[in-house]
């Protein structure tokens, strides 16, 4: 299925994030550089995709998307760059690349992971919006702070830690899953949303309910390279979970049954988008893109 958008969506989100970082008043040459390494090498940008795809079919300006799409990579950016800490997954690539540990140092990375941390809320607080009003910014300021703090991604993150060398169910991967990877794609479409003209709840939840679905489908996939991809390919070492002993999906079903699984998935995303009153092809297309990709 084509995905016309997705560079053009990647390109805007990459220059307004460069242009963002080169506006800092210069207190730390390496501090930045380190966040720019960091923050603009590249990457799939799901985020931004799925804030400018629903953002647009629900009628908001790519301008006032902007912010959240920034916020929510710059965000996932410092969840990388932490995870990647020889206290968490000790990894020595990411996107093809040394870590930003080992391209710079752990002291360096923690505060990089920091700053962009916190350039996400300010990007989103401090935005200049055409049509969002102050009561839908404050909203998504609770939804970036939710979804990436304890009863969202960093719980997610603490889960996996807690269970590494762990038996563990399927039912407890996909709840932890739902936490570390899915809250920020369901942050997205919420996002989106909120910067629309449109406040159909209904619609809301059809749009969470296929974030849901594509959050895990993501990690399935994510799961299944590991054992299939290569190094060059995913940018990362292949094979770094199953070294790790992490409960994964393969693991726990075995590959055939995880490879079902995705598509058993990627259905109920299309389903979910079934009920909206919109053309909903990019983001049909986008789900299959995340279960066919090959990194």
């Amino acid at each position: 299925m084509a995905l016309p958008l997705l560079p053009l969506y990647q390109q805007r989100v990459e220059q307004k994030m460069a242009a963002l970082l080169q506006s800092r008043v210069n207190t730390d040459a390496e501090l930045l550089q380190a966040m720019q390494y960091s923050l603009l090498s590249g990457g799939k940008r799901i985020r931004p995709f799925l804030v400018y795809s629903c953002g647009q079919m629900l009628g908001a300006s790519l301008d006032d998307l902007d912010a959240p799409a920034m916020a929510l990579e710059c965000l996932h950016t410092y969840s990388l760059i932490h995870d990647d800490l020889p206290a968490m997954d000790n990894d020595d690539l990411r996107r093809g690349r040394p870590t930003c540990h080992k391209a710079f140092n752990e002291a360096t990375a923690i505060l990089a992971g920091d700053a962009l941390q916190a350039i996400a809320f300010e990007v989103l607080s401090a935005h200049p919006y055409q049509q969002v009003d102050f009561k839908e910014r404050l909203l998504m300021v609770q939804q970036l702070a939710l979804h990436s703090g304890y009863n969202g991604m960093c719980g997610g993150q603490a889960i996996d830690l807690a269970h590494t060398n762990k038996a563990m169910t399927v039912e407890a991967l996909e709840a932890m899953h739902q936490l570390k990877t899915g809250a920020l794609i369901e942050s997205a479409v919420q996002m989106a949303w909120l910067c629309s003209p449109k406040r159909d709840e209904a619609e809301l939840a059809a749009l969470v309910k296929y974030a849901r679905a594509l959050g895990l489908a993501f990690q399935v996939q994510d799961d299944i390279l590991d054992i299939e991809g290569d190094t060059a390919t995913l940018g990362k070492p292949q094979g770094s979970d199953q070294q790790a002993n992490k409960a994964t999906y393969p693991a726990l079903l075995g590959l055939e049954v995880a490879k079902a699984k995705a598509q058993q998935l990627f259905a109920q995303a299309k389903d979910a988008l079934s009920v909206l009153p919109y053309d909903t092809q990019q983001l049909s297309a986008f789900a299959h893109y995340v279960i066919a990709r090959s990194f």
